[in-house]
């Protein structure tokens, strides 16, 4: 799949200060057992990394994480360059997130919930009719939230992450309840918002859909990130299926040989 031409910021020459996102050997176990180990990637400016892996993998996990919702209990987790333990609050002024489902006021229409978005991240509230009809809101732009389809809500909580021009991008399953014609209007989003440099990481379950987008495709199994799916293969959902199964067996072989 042919990448596209990347912007890089001009923030400096140093390849450190460049990375947008890093983990570097990030655990989190909880109570129950579950959780996440040993996860080792980077997020460059300009790159779509797209993460899948099947329900229970730690996809979400890991996002949350990323965005200092979850603190690791080994590892570091940096942001531009600082460590979340020491980023100042201006740092995430510089991202926008969408994870699990969009966070509105019920009873607030579709702008005064976006221009809410705006004044939270510091950005001027003129942008709200811009995100409007970037997202095709406008039709129902003085429509209360909870009136709204699951599709609309989808979007508004997509245009309030996306407005303020944030440098990280991230997406939890973005495509969940929205049309065919809206999952092109994301991808379009997105691609555009990588080619002027913000870093991109979304989760999602179609990997024919995150393979027009991705950079990079990291497969997560079992709270693990096992490798890169290469998106140039005739069946992707075979591949993805496979490697799946092959960690499996090497973990099961591994366990047994332990005991």
């Amino acid at each position: 799949m042919p990448l596209r031409a990347t912007r890089w910021p001009a923030l400096s020459t140093s390849w450190e200060v460049r990375l947008v996102l890093e983990f570097e050997n990030v655990g989190l176990r909880f109570r129950g057992g579950a959780g996440v180990e040993h996860l080792t990637f980077r997020a460059l400016p300009g790159e779509i990394v797209a993460l899948i892996g099947l329900n229970g993998a730690g996809k979400t996990t890991l996002m949350r994480l990323a965005l200092g919702m979850l603190r690791p209990q080994r590892g570091t987790v940096r942001l531009f360059g600082e460590s979340l333990e020491s980023a100042p609050t201006s740092t995430w002024a510089g991202v926008g997130a969408l994870i699990e489902m969009p966070l509105a006021y019920p009873e607030l229409t579709v702008r005064e919930n976006l221009r809410i978005a705006c004044l939270l991240h510091g950005t001027d509230p003129d942008r709200v009719e811009h995100s409007l009809d970037a997202w095709r809101l406008t039709p129902v732009a003085d429509r209360r939230f909870r009136r709204l389809s699951l599709g609309n809500r989808q979007r508004v909580g997509l245009a309030a992450a996306l407005q303020h021009d944030p440098r990280l991008i991230v997406l939890d399953e973005p495509s969940n309840a929205l049309d065919p014609a809206s999952v092109i209007l994301l991808r379009d989003q997105l691609t555009r918002r990588a080619g002027e440099g913000s870093a991109v990481l979304v989760s999602s379950h179609h990997l024919d859909e995150v393979a027009r987008i991705a950079d990079r495709v990291l497969l997560m199994n079992a709270g693990r990130l096992i490798g890169e799916l290469d998106t140039t293969g005739p069946d992707l959902e075979r591949a993805f299926f496979e490697r799946i199964r092959e960690d499996d067996e090497h973990h099961l072989r591994a366990g047994e040989v332990a005991r």
